[in-house]
């Protein structure tokens, strides 16, 4: 029977019901108490899930706390996560690591020097999607890949959070920040470390409208470029172009597409942790398909619409399993698979895109990484309930 982990959330918001959630899919993981600088989100989110509430501080020096849960925005993922290292605690946080690769390396190295685990989503990759697609392209299903495409193209978060100002500002917004991590890590979890970035921008509006929520139909400023493109060279040769955007309101594009030397694969939403692979062998044949609907974390598990906007039934959502995979690394003294080197790689490569996007200069990647194993059946069913 595996440890329960005490866990104390930093951060109330739009986020932390999948969160609250993933302790019905997970045997290891428990949230105690929570904790926000909006005093209101707290009480409301201690009401909701029977959790007792305490001040930010507080939370980070409870003695009962193992794990802190970090889901604060982007721009306070660095602060809270070094005070909980600082204070003795692992952290596991929501996307990105930080804003900037500076400080992305003091948490990697805080971790270290107090041996603590420091985590980081997003964990979509341990899902039946990516990890199918990992195993077709190990096992060569589609020969040596040489090129690729990658897709995010949206109208912008302001459609389905109430609070997207933050998603829009200087130096955290933008969508590399906000869904650069899916699409990135997917394809450093597929091809390994990435060498060298290029890219440009294109801005979109200058005001956006909030869709959803208390502040419906106010209009907020645009200070960040709103659409990348860009072209990613991995160490193994692969390139990958890479676009993503908040300036598109539909299009017809697959998330991801890899073009092998015997064939085509198409990858599932890397946003998602479910959906089938394809993948078409010769000119004019049919794409064959792989379901994931019956493979742990495949299957089908949100049938009702959730107060989150964006997650639509029937989907394969479970969210949190990274935090329930490195708990049971803690326990176990072995490596977890959202590892603090894979996070910090991925923020390079994120920090980079955008340097190079806006300078026009290619960028060298400086930070190494090892690519991740397959995420087994067996290690699932050690942590799924």
């Amino acid at each position: 029977m595996n440890k329960v982990f005490k866990v104390g959330l930093i951060g109330c918001g739009h986020i932390a019901e999948t969160y609250f959630r993933a302790e019905k899919y997970f045997n290891n993981i428990k949230i105690i108490k929570c904790a926000d600088i909006n005093l209101k989100a707290a009480r409301k989110c201690s009401k909701e899930y029977g959790v007792k509430f305490l001040s930010v501080n507080e939370i980070l020096k409870d003695q009962e706390v193992e794990i802190i849960l970090n889901l604060t925005i982007p721009k306070a993922h660095y602060e809270i996560s070094k005070k909980a290292l600082l204070n003795g605690k692992h952290v596991y946080s929501e996307k990105p690591l930080a804003i900037n690769l500076k400080d992305g390396k003091e948490l990697l190295k805080i971790s270290r020097r107090k041996k603590l685990y420091l985590g980081n989503a997003p964990d979509t990759f341990l899902g039946g999607g990516i990890q199918k697609s990992k195993e077709l392209v190990e096992k060569n299903i589609i020969g040596k890949i040489k090129l690729g495409n990658a897709v995010f193209a949206f109208p912008g978060i302001q459609s389905y959070h109430p609070n997207p100002e933050p998603w829009f500002a200087k130096l955290e917004g933008g969508p590399v920040i906000d869904m650069g991590p899916y699409y990135i890590t997917a394809l450093v979890n597929l091809f390994g470390p990435a060498k060298k970035v290029s890219g440009r921008i294109i801005n979109g509006p200058k005001y956006r409208t909030i869709g959803i929520g208390p502040k419906k139909g106010r209009k907020f400023k645009v200070n960040c470029p709103t659409t990348y493109l860009s072209t990613i060279t991995f160490k193994n040769k692969t390139v990958i172009r890479l676009t993503l955007s908040f300036d598109v309101i539909a299009h017809q594009r697959n998330h991801i597409e890899l073009y092998g030397e015997k064939g085509s694969m198409i990858v599932p939403d890397p946003n998602m942790f479910g959906g089938s692979v394809f993948t078409c062998k010769k000119l004019g044949d049919n794409w064959k398909e792989f379901k994931t609907t019956k493979m742990h974390l495949g299957k089908i598990n949100i049938r009702t619409q959730s107060s989150r906007a964006n997650e639509a039934p029937t989907n394969a959502n479970y969210r949190g399993a990274g935090l329930s995979e490195m708990a049971y690394s803690i326990e176990k003294k072995r490596k977890h698979l959202c590892n603090g080197e894979i996070s910090l790689h991925v923020l390079d490569i994120i920090t980079s895109i955008m340097k190079a996007s806006k300078s026009g200069v290619n960028q060298s990647i400086k930070t190494e990484c090892v690519k991740p194993k397959k995420f087994t059946n067996i290690d699932i069913r050690k942590i799924i309930r």
